[in-house]
């Protein structure tokens, strides 16, 4: 069976975006270096993103961040899931209000019956590859919180934002599991188990 995976940039102050995100900006203002490693060439990051998209079965996002990656500046034919990579699997969007327009509507689905009910779905279209919950912030959060993900993959960039949307602010408190690290010069990509 197919594991739910949390998956997520992460600055050392613990935001996952600078300040004053929103669809023009998705990561804030000084939020690239988030991703910095994503396009670094270094070929521990690129390991991780491809072994990371290739086990992608499904993916699970918030309506903030869906509306950053079909906007204007968002996803296209050579830039998507996995960056550059541009992979498409089923991407379920979790909103109570479907957007009237979707600039790349044979990507996305939209679930408006909450995060489970998305995650159940990406599980049933995964098999037994891994249905990724990648944000934003507050999705992969209250995924964590009600208990649905199996491990949470955290890219830890050498940055400090010093603002913007904390990952884990209001998290309910609990141990994880380290089962993986992976350094690189320009992110640590850390594996937990969530228990």
């Amino acid at each position: 069976m197919a594991k739910v995976v949390a998956d997520i940039s992460v600055s050392l102050d613990g935001f996952v975006t600078g300040p004053d995100p929103g669809p023009e900006q998705g990561l804030g203002r000084g939020g690239e270096g988030l991703h910095t490693w994503v396009f670094s060439g270094d070929a521990t990051d690129q390991r991780v993103r491809e072994e990371a998209t290739a086990a992608t079965g499904a993916v699970i996002m918030g309506r903030r961040l869906f509306d950053v990656v079909d906007g204007p500046g968002g996803w296209n034919d050579e830039m998507g899931y996995g960056a550059d990579l541009a992979a498409t699997p089923p991407v379920l969007v979790v909103t109570r209000t479907p957007p009237a327009q979707v600039r790349l509507a044979d990507r996305f689905t939209f679930v408006v019956d909450g995060l489970a009910s998305a995650i159940e779905k990406g599980l049933a279209l995964a098999g037994d590859r891994e249905v990724v919950v990648m944000g934003g912030g507050a999705t992969v959060r209250s995924a964590i919180d009600a208990g649905l993900v199996d491990e949470l993959r955290l890219h830890l960039s050498p940055v400090l934002l010093g603002g913007g949307v904390r990952l884990f602010d209001g998290a309910t408190p609990r141990t994880l599991r380290q089962i993986h690290v992976h350094p690189s010069g320009h992110a640590t990509h850390l594996t937990y188990r969530v228990d």
